[in-house]
């Protein structure tokens, strides 16, 4: 076991409060539970020496962080600064079937039902998720009633101050027929560690519309899930977008709990430099006629490094599952790096299933083409890569979110060079 984590346990077995029983059952865990190395196959590709060399502090003074603003959009703001929720960045008024409170502050049977859905949409596999559980202490509980539709969009925004470290974790239900969307947004200063967390229950015929920006750089390291249990005729569509830093993991896991359910995931990262990012992206189908479209597309330059693991695993009697995943990665430099790992496991006998993976460089031909007409090498690398995520980027439902995040993959293109 690490130094790192042994602190993170020391610091957690000091907390006491109303998740004390989900913070001992975390412990216990950790306790059994060996710190991942090169031959642990979840973190094969992603050595953890960022966070044992970190030191990022937790900051206990008041800090105020201000979310980045985005044109032509207003949402709901939930803002985390350095792990503490800062409840004056709330609007007072609030749409009515729509709640947002710290655990604390719920009633004793509210906590009860908090506790019986915490960390159970999450897997106990995820050992940051566990370190999550032990230390994050301003947890979110985000409620929508029961046929209620939430027109304006939630942004929860994780944001740290240079050398913080923070622990966040919120949990979103959406009761039946209830509709949400949901942007997860990371903004980190130099030296931050961060793990971030987001458990939603997706009752049924409800609609859940999610997006998380994991757009952190530098010397950050950022570790977190966004974690999903739909049950019948329940919808979600996802849309990742990531950059590298030192250290950025991110684990989707989608539940397909009740029949009919829908799920469409469409992830998209770019890296340079000596940038890391690893996604690891679970889908399981444990009900029948579900139906999943799942598409990952990374560009990588540099001496970047990019991890995909997608599993789609059907259960027994996930009769009728419609499930399909698509990885497709596009190389910059010959020292860059992808790593791919499509699974499906499948135990059920009357599927459509199918899944692929494709790694190619940037034809260097045409490249050349565009500089002979004129064209700079890197007008013509960002012509040339563009096309590659902005159909991704076309499919986001939020035409504001597109447009605002448009011009950062074209500043990130023009930074990524081609050798």
């Amino acid at each position: 076991m690490s130094e790192w984590l042994d602190s993170a346990i020391a610091r957690a077995q000091g907390i006491d409060d109303w998740l004390a029983p989900k913070r001992a059952h975390a412990l216990d865990l950790l306790a059994k539970t060996s710190w991942p190395t090169r031959k642990t196959e979840a973190w094969r590709y992603t050595p953890l020496r960022p966070v044992e060399r970190s030191t990022a502090k937790a900051i206990t003074d008041t800090v105020t962080l201000l979310p980045t603003a985005i044109a032509d959009f207003s949402a709901i703001e939930l803002v985390f600064a350095n792990g503490r929720f800062d409840a004056s960045q709330l609007e007072s008024n609030l749409p009515e079937g729509l709640s947002v409170s710290l655990g604390r502050d719920l009633t004793e049977a509210e906590q009860s039902a908090a506790l019986g859905v915490f960390s159970t949409i999450k897997p106990e596999r995820h050992i940051f998720g566990l370190v999550n559980d032990a230390l994050a202490e301003d947890v979110l509980v985000v409620s929508v009633a029961e046929g209620v539709q939430i027109d304006q969009p939630i942004r929860i925004s994780s944001l740290l101050s240079e050398g913080a470290e923070s622990h966040t974790r919120v949990q979103v239900n959406l009761a039946a027929g209830s509709s949400l969307t949901v942007i997860e947004d990371v903004q980190s200063h130099g030296d931050s560690l961060l793990t971030a967390f987001v458990e939603y229950q997706v009752a049924a015929n409800a609609i859940l519309e999610h997006y998380r920006f994991a757009l952190q750089t530098g010397n950050n390291i950022a570790i977190g899930g966004s974690h999903f249990n739909l049950l019948d005729h329940a919808k979600m569509h996802s849309t990742i977008v990531g950059f590298g830093s030192d250290l950025s993991r991110l684990d989707t896991d989608i539940i397909h709990a009740g029949k009919y359910a829908d799920a469409k995931l469409n992830a998209m990262y770019l890296l340079d430099g000596k940038e890391l990012f690893d996604l690891h992206a679970t889908v399981e189908h444990a009900s029948p006629n579900g139906t999943t479209e799942e598409n990952v597309r990374c560009i990588v330059a540099d001496r970047a490094r990019a991890v995909f693991n997608g599993r789609i695993h059907i259960h027994p009697d996930a009769q009728k599952t419609l499930a399909e995943l698509n990885n497709r990665n596009l190389l910059l430099s010959d020292k860059a790096e992808i790593n791919t790992k499509p699974e499906l496991e499948i135990y059920a006998d009357d599927v459509k299933c199918a899944h692929g993976a494709t790694v190619a460089q940037i034809d260097k031909q045409a490249l050349y083409y565009l500089q002979t007409r004129g064209v700079s090498r890197a007008r013509a690398q960002v012509m040339l890569n563009f096309g590659f995520i902005n159909e991704l980027i076309d499919l986001m439902p939020n035409a504001a979110l597109a447009e605002w995040v448009r011009p950062m993959i074209r500043e990130r293109f023009l930074q990524m060079e081609v050798n």
